[in-house]
């Protein structure tokens, strides 16, 4: 389960490392389900052969926004098990259209726990320095104000023998993670068939990573506010 992560929003990097465009240049920051981030997808090209291309948009990091639902499954879709991504009900519309995306990532958190139970939020990356395309599953819907907006979710794999991954999550857990994509394939995992994605792409990935604690900071308490002396009242006690 990957539920924070440091998305790509660097124009310079998504054109350098995912051969998009993006209009805006943004700091780095973290993103937590709900939050808004760059994602890859496969669309017209704006001309009239309508040919798709790959290009950027910006989704919600959860298939099932809230006004959509508040119910408290919703608000554990920001991961889909790819087991499972093309049976169960939110995402197999999805699947089945080939709604499929590549979601930019320079780094993902997952709880390491040690002897005594605790955790601590590790930061994953690639060891090389370069960022992930993880793979993803995304929807389009029409926001409240008639807009049509995107949402995505991260596609997760077993990992109880992956080498590095399998010491994260706590020790009687499933271990899970996402899944990561070579550069060299993101246009096949974009375009090919349906019935092909899951064999050919959802699997551990065996590149190098490291990672280090990253423990997440506290929010400092608000201070009580001061309380101030209500003016006089002019009237009196005339009402």
């Amino acid at each position: 389960m990957c539920a924070n992560y440091v998305p790509v929003t660097s124009a310079e990097r998504l054109l350098q490392f995912f051969g998009v465009v993006r209009g805006i240049d943004e700091p780095t920051r973290e993103v937590f389900p709900s939050g808004l981030a760059p994602f890859l997808r496969l669309a017209p090209d704006g001309t009239d052969s309508g040919e798709l291309v790959r290009t950027v948009a910006d989704g919600i990091f959860r298939f099932v926004p809230d006004f959509i639902a508040k119910v408290e499954w919703a608000r554990n879709t920001y991961n889909a098990r790819a087991e499972t991504v093309d049976t169960k009900f939110t995402y197999k519309k999805a699947w089945a259209e080939g709604h499929r995306c590549i979601i930019p990532s320079e780094a993902f958190y997952e709880p390491k726990y040690d002897e005594t139970g605790q955790s601590v939020r590790w930061r994953i990356r690639k060891a090389n320095g370069e960022p992930m395309g993880i793979a993803g599953i995304y929807r389009k819907y029409p926001n409240l104000d008639g807009r049509e907006m995107f949402a995505f979710s991260m596609l997760t794999v077993n990992a109880d023998d992956h080498p590095f991954m399998k010491q994260f999550h706590a020790p009687d857990d499933e271990k899970r993670m996402v899944v990561i994509l070579e550069p060299a394939d993101f246009h096949e995992w974009l375009t090919c068939p349906v019935a092909e994605a899951k064999e050919k792409y959802c699997k551990q990935w065996h590149g190098e990573l490291v990672g280090d604690p990253a423990p997440l900071q506290k929010r400092p308490k608000k201070s009580p506010p001061v309380p101030t002396q209500k003016p006089a009242d002019p009237t009196g006690d005339l009402f």
